[in-house]
């Protein structure tokens, strides 16, 4: 999975009952934009993200 800064990343639950938690990349640290991301998330917590199989990626064009 490849990002850039700006990017939109979603990681979906896989628990009924809990919300899917949304932010944006504000650091790419792998090489030639792969993972771990550092994300800002929309409460206002950063974190490190090494995306699984339940995460989405819009690209900085898809959400303008």
């Amino acid at each position: 999975m490849r990002a850039s800064v700006g990017d939109r990343i979603r990681v979906h639950s896989r628990t009924v009952g809990l919300a899917e938690r949304a932010g944006e990349i504000i650091e790419v640290r792998g090489p030639e934009g792969t993972a771990p991301f550092l994300v800002r998330f929309a409460d206002g917590h950063e974190g490190l993200v090494y995306p699984g199989p339940d995460t989405t990626i819009d690209t900085h064009g898809e959400h303008d």
